[in-house]
């Protein structure tokens, strides 16, 4: 790996700039629809009929149909280019609103849930490779990591700023949706709807992509390579030492930290008071996407300590998570634990990066999204194991062991890391 530059926006060419401020313009819009039903959905769901069972059966759905296509999409959109399988992604999207706004019946929510899964198997690594790819073009040897922290920060400002919105609106709009005969949620999910044919339209004219063949043959052999250019990237992931340690590393990450993303609400609502429990705690979920932007907006500068060792960034980072889930496990006020909440926030923040900037680095662009989705892919099998794990433990013993369990795969995620550290090192000699 040849050194390079540090990264220093007003020093970029004005296409350089460009292409930042329009993708952190697209993540915003693209996260800002699906905030809009991040915060409401289990409430919809319980509204329309569905009980607790049901809801995790619509949601094996869609993690089904996501871990089932992340490759294959992944090696089309580098077979046939980032930008026609994102737009059809956008329109999976839009299906499963239509769908879900349409129904309450259990069939058609999951055929919603597929389409979801379909969508984000579709959007996974095509147009963030995209984004590198142009910029190196238009930033030669220039340090991608800030860059890709802006895309980061507008993204999870997005989610936030959807979320704040998407649980509002049924308390600001609800009674007049009742009294047409909708429901109350579904006024967030057709103000998503309405975004995301934004995000369409934004896609189509802002986003600038080389043509690739776009007749019947191009497309019927994009498909074709699709499983060349999958063999090629898994080999390359096993062959090459350090996206096998990055990889590792990431899953035992996932492992340790997707169960508190995803239970502690539950950990939380019973030390908060019952007339505002809902409130807070969807208060609580934007502070959380606020402070993973800050998180992401604070690492370029947590990368300056480490001398942007990116690695080395991830391991120290990795060991404060570890510390801060410990201490969250066993907060009972709800201050405390909200503010160790929002620290191991912003560590989640500052994590994203440093781990995208060593695989981009070690990926060729006719490569890149298909390694981008068997990231996710890897990352998807950890948290879901993470998830397993973690329901076992604490159905033996208590939640608080069972996090404090995973604190133990981050500091394991730590040593992979600085091993990770080496192998770069013994590259660049």
């Amino acid at each position: 790996m040849t050194p390079e530059t540090a990264f220093s926006f007003s020093a970029l060419s004005d296409s350089a700039q460009r292409h930042i401020r329009v993708f952190q313009i697209h993540q915003f819009l693209d996260r800002f629809a699906m905030g809009l039903t991040v915060a409401v959905v289990t409430l919809a769901l319980t509204d329309r009929g569905m009980d607790l069972f049901q809801i995790s059966l619509l949601f094996g759905v869609y993690s089904l149909t996501t871990m089932t296509m992340e490759l294959p999409f992944g090696g089309l959109a580098d077979s046939i280019g980032r930008k026609p399988v994102f737009l059809t992604a956008v329109i999976a999207s839009l299906i499963s609103l239509a769908l879900f706004l349409s129904s309450s019946n259990f069939y058609v929510l999951a055929l919603s849930f597929a389409f979801i899964g379909f969508g984000r198997a579709l959007r996974s690594g095509t147009l963030d490779a995209w984004f590198v790819e142009t910029f190196k073009t238009t930033a030669p040897n220039v340090d991608v990591q800030p860059a890709l922290a802006k895309a980061q920060t507008a993204n999870a400002i997005g989610l936030a700023m959807g979320a704040i919105l998407g649980g509002l609106l049924p308390d600001i709009l609800g009674p007049y949706a009742q009294s047409l005969g909708f429901s109350p949620y579904d006024t967030s999910y057709a103000a998503s709807f309405a975004v995301m044919l934004g995000v369409f339209a934004f896609t189509k004219l802002a986003i600038i992509e080389p043509p690739r063949p776009k007749h019947p043959r191009g497309l019927i052999q994009g498909f074709a390579n699709v499983p060349l250019v999958i063999k090629d990237a898994g080999l390359l992931a096993l062959k090459h030492r350090t996206l096998s340690l990055l990889l590792a590393a990431l899953a035992i990450f996932l492992m340790a930290t997707n169960p508190v993303e995803v239970l502690w609400p539950t950990f939380a609502k019973p030390m908060l008071d019952a007339t505002f429990a809902n409130t807070a705690i969807g208060a609580l979920t934007a502070t959380y996407f606020f402070a993973i932007a800050f998180g992401a907006a604070l690492s370029p500068h947590v990368s300056k300590l480490f001398k942007r060792h990116h690695a080395k960034t991830l391991a120290a980072t990795f060991t404060c998570l570890a510390a801060l889930q410990i201490a969250l496990a066993y907060q009972g006020h709800i201050l405390a634990f909200a503010t160790v909440f929002i620290l191991y926030s912003i560590c989640l923040g500052i994590c994203e990066t440093p781990a995208s900037s060593i695989l981009h680095r070690c990926v060729a662009d006719h490569q890149r999204s298909t390694l981008l989705s068997l990231r996710s892919l890897i990352q998807q099998l950890g948290a879901a194991l993470g998830l397993l794990l973690t329901g076992s433990v604490a159905e033996l013993y208590s939640l608080s062991i069972a996090w404090s369990l995973g604190a133990v795969f981050l500091l394991l995620a730590a040593v992979l890391c600085l091993m990770l550290k080496k192998q770069i090192k013994a590259e660049q000699i």
